[in-house]
């Protein structure tokens, strides 16, 4: 899928639900103000992508696919809403980490870039972990960030076709109220991507056609997720 034709599904996905949450119009006006200025008056915007395989672009392992990732899929639809921004997207992902890992370099790796925005994308992940572990993990980070007063965005996870998405309570749908909770308590942004995939499941459509393998999305899942992003700028 092209850019042109992905606008128009991004457009066709607001449409679909409905005029955004306050929240989402509101939680980054700020950054949305610095990404309308003009040279000599604009300065440069820094993204940053924390987490796992899948920010880092991992389709195949091991072929990793930066260009089709969401990061980057989402700086290319950045770059024609703000011609005038200067934009850096910053992935300190690493394909295979939990957040455990990901906790310990944050200071030192992810804080360092001085975010206008970070997203934490680890639930996939952390199934490895537990629930528990998990949760006090991304709430240091998000604690951490809340400090130095960067907005965070919180990722659900995306898919993992070994998980049957439509069944209550399964394991991906249990992260992903977790992170959810955790977003409504740090009034964080939350990036549903579950919500996208499960929304495929539930309507007869074949996940696997948005996959690149059982756990990694391909370009059109990528997509998926993007679009949730999107949704805040």
């Amino acid at each position: 899928m092209g850019l042109k034709p992905f606008v128009c599904y991004c457009l066709l996905l607001a449409l679909a639900a409905g005029k955004a949450s306050a929240q989402q119009e509101d939680y980054l006006r700020d950054v949305k103000k610095a990404l309308q200025q003009k040279w000599p008056g604009n300065r440069t915007i820094n993204l940053v992508f924390h987490g796992h395989s899948v920010p880092a672009g991992y389709f195949k392992t091991p072929e990793v696919r930066t260009f089709d990732s969401y990061p980057y899929i989402v700086l290319q639809e950045l770059k024609r809403r703000y011609p005038y921004a200067v934009i850096n997207v910053i992935t300190t992902a690493i394909g295979g980490e939990n957040s455990t890992q990901g906790l310990r370099r944050f200071k030192r790796e992810v804080l360092t870039h001085r975010p206008d925005v970070l997203f934490i994308d680890y639930a996939l992940n952390d199934r490895a972990i537990g629930l528990e572990q998990s949760r006090s993990n991304i709430k240091k980070m998000v604690q951490a960030a809340l400090r130095k007063k960067i907005p965070v965005i919180l990722l659900t996870p995306s898919a993992d076709e070994r998980v049957d998405l439509l069944q209550a309570g399964n394991e991906l749908e249990q992260y992903a109220t977790m992170l959810t909770k955790l977003a409504e308590q740090y009034k964080t942004g939350l990036a549903d991507s579950y919500g996208q995939f499960r929304h495929i499941a539930a309507q007869k459509k074949s996940v696997h056609d948005y996959m690149a393998q059982s756990n990694h999305p391909n370009r059109q899942g990528h997509e998926l997720i993007a679009s949730e992003i999107l949704r805040y700028f």
